[in-house]
């Protein structure tokens, strides 16, 4: 079965490599340009996966993921973090409120990107 990854990224470029990076995998691919659509999205379609950037318009990451926590059927919905920012403390509350993994984006190529989906599905999908 075919697994759908949405991609919250208000940074074009870098949502359409992402997008068909992901796409030439064999993923379904959903995209969000803010967190209130991101929001939109998850409640309609619940994918196997988010990629979350962290600063975008209308809502930013860290209140989509707020607004998750909250939300039984999207708890469950790991994410991976794409930001321009590694610092500590937005790493420490990231993974607070759940996230698996967090990618920089001026230092990722897209196979890593690639990895760390793989990884963060592996470990929610059942044996």
């Amino acid at each position: 079965m075919e697994q759908t990854i949405l991609i919250a990224e208000d940074e074009e470029i870098i949502l359409n490599l992402l997008q068909r990076r992901l796409t030439t995998e064999g993923y379904r691919v959903l995209v969000a340009k803010n967190g209130v659509e991101c929001l939109e999205v998850l409640k309609k379609e619940t994918p196997d996966m988010l990629l979350l950037d962290i600063i975008m318009p209308k809502k930013d990451g860290f209140e989509v993921l707020e607004a998750m926590r909250k939300d039984e059927v999207l708890r469950a919905v790991p994410v991976v973090i794409i930001s321009n920012s590694g610092q500590p403390l937005e790493l420490e509350r990231a993974k607070k409120l759940g996230v698996k993994d967090w990618l920089v984006k001026i230092e990722f190529d897209p196979k890593e990107v690639i990895e760390k989906v793989k990884k963060a599905l592996a470990r929610t999908s059942p044996a």
